[in-house]
């Protein structure tokens, strides 16, 4: 089978998948900006991974699935993960919890805020990762021109959680707040509120794998669903096995149950 993997790098857990599928015996070619066009010459390829949840690579992989050929994981969650109003819907549609938001101009916002609403935390609205994240402790902190549109999210005291989920596999750490994924992280103890939130994402949304950031509040022993991600590193997964075999055979699995193809 020929794979196309799109993606924004050749290296990390990208550049692993590559490998394992051709120690499976595949064809296998990496798409980046660099050698990727959207045309025709994508239909040469049985499979594509989606990788990235950039714009671009969104595109071509809509462009690829409206021509018959499948795309994993799926367009629609993954684009859906991009955007935090939209990310936001899908956690509630799992029914989780979530903190609340506030999405205007910096004017706006300042004017349906009091002073009790603080401290907020500052975030692009699309992306992932802690880049451009800040705490907001008070109105007179937010730098933009009142004309920027911004998103702030209610601040939650807590510990923050990382939590992978392969198949039926669930790894859960805690991490250190506001950080990414790739900062070194602990192993927990895997709770039953924590089995149970994963539980309802993987059910509501049909996710293969991905990872969720949690903050379990000190106050109230809640858990919140702070982001959601599509496709992570899976860098500190410590729950046994190599993560990309993992995700690797779930993808085929996916492939070949999507296409009624029988490898044996």
């Amino acid at each position: 089978m020929k794979i196309g993997i799109l993606s924004k790098r050749t290296g990390f857990i990208t550049g692993k998948l590559k490998n394992y599928f051709e120690n499976d015996g595949h064809e296998v070619k990496i798409y980046t900006k660099e050698n990727l066009c959207i045309n025709s010459s994508l239909f040469e390829n049985d499979l594509y991974i989606l990788k990235s949840k950039s714009l671009f690579f969104q595109y071509a992989g809509l462009y690829i699935e409206k021509h018959g050929i499948p795309v994993i994981p799926n367009l629609e969650i993954t684009r859906r993960h991009k955007n935090r109003i939209e990310a936001d819907l899908l956690i509630k549609e799992a029914g989780l919890l979530s903190p609340e938001f506030y999405y205007g101009t910096v004017e706006a916002i300042k004017k349906s805020l009091d002073e009790t609403k603080f401290p907020l935390i500052l975030k692009p609205l699309s992306g992932s990762g802690s880049k451009g994240v800040r705490i907001i402790n008070s109105a007179n902190d937010l730098k933009e021109s009142n004309s920027q549109v911004i998103y702030l999210q209610k601040f939650i005291e807590g510990i923050h959680l990382n939590v992978y989920f392969i198949g039926n596999e669930i790894c859960a750490l805690e991490k250190p707040p506001m950080s990414n994924e790739h900062v070194e992280m602990q192993l927990l103890p895997l709770n039953e509120d924590i089995k149970e939130i994963i539980s309802n994402w993987v059910d509501t949304h049909n996710i293969l794998f991905g990872h969720l950031d949690i903050i379990r509040e000190k106050s109230t022993n809640r858990l919140y669903v702070i982001d959601p991600g599509s496709f992570p590193v899976f860098d500190n997964w410590k729950c046994g096995g190599d993560p990309v075999d993992k995700i690797g055979r779930i993808i085929l699995e996916k492939y070949y149950e999507i296409t009624n193809y029988h490898k044996f």
